[in-house]
């Protein structure tokens, strides 16, 4: 569910694939949108409150005017597993999870896929939210884990309208230290459970040895 600035109107995504409006000051329910061919799993209000971009199940985003709820204004696939959770970052940048347990920084008009925030080695991302300041996001997943990635140069980005050819299918670009393909140890957090039941297994034999 996302909420207008001015505390008026409750939008909520389902299930079934539209987007409800309400009105929470009158307590009405307005309209409902056009289903989409996917669950709509998240939403959220971006370009100051005159965008409002929908998460969906099948990887992509969609896009809604202000009072033009009932139909999209546009669509963006990200060739992500789903858009589970989202939240935004700037008035144009979102952040979303995945199935596929990466976290991607997308911004929308001009819509691309700017890059990879982070990762939780592929489990399902469950949720997002941004610290106070804005300079940390938080991510929690199926592996039980909540983890911190740098965002602070999420907020001084420019994308130009200009769209470079890049080559279809090729890796996410690394936004943050611990993002994979920034050169840090991508399989740190992997390797290091293996050598925790390593070492838990080594215990165990020994004990029984005694």
């Amino acid at each position: 569910m996302a909420v207008d600035g001015a505390g008026k109107i409750l939008l909520t995504a389902s299930g079934d694939g539209t987007m409800g409006v309400f009105n929470i000051k009158r307590r009405r329910f307005e309209l409902l949108s056009e289903p989409q061919s996917g669950d709509l799993t998240s939403v959220v209000l971006l370009k100051r409150g005159k965008k409002v971009a929908c998460g969906s199940s099948e990887g992509t985003i969609y896009l809604f005017n202000w009072n033009g709820f009932g139909a999209t204004s546009d669509r963006f696939s990200l060739r992500a597993e789903s858009v589970d959770c989202m939240v935004p970052i700037t008035e144009s940048i979102v952040c979303t999870g995945s199935l596929d347990g990466v976290i991607r920084a997308v911004n929308i008009l001009p819509n691309r896929v700017l890059g990879c925030v982070g990762q939780h080695l592929g489990e399902p991302i469950e949720q997002l939210a941004v610290a106070p300041g804005g300079q940390l996001l938080a991510s929690c997943a199926h592996d039980q884990k909540v983890k911190f990635w740098d965002i602070s140069s999420l907020g001084s980005m420019v994308v130009d309208e200009y769209r470079k050819k890049k080559k279809r299918g090729g890796p996410l670009k690394a936004l943050s230290s611990k993002a994979a393909g920034s050169g840090e140890d991508f399989f740190a957090d992997l390797r290091e459970e293996q050598e925790a039941t390593a070492e838990a297994a080594t215990g165990s034999d020994s004990d029984d040895s005694d």
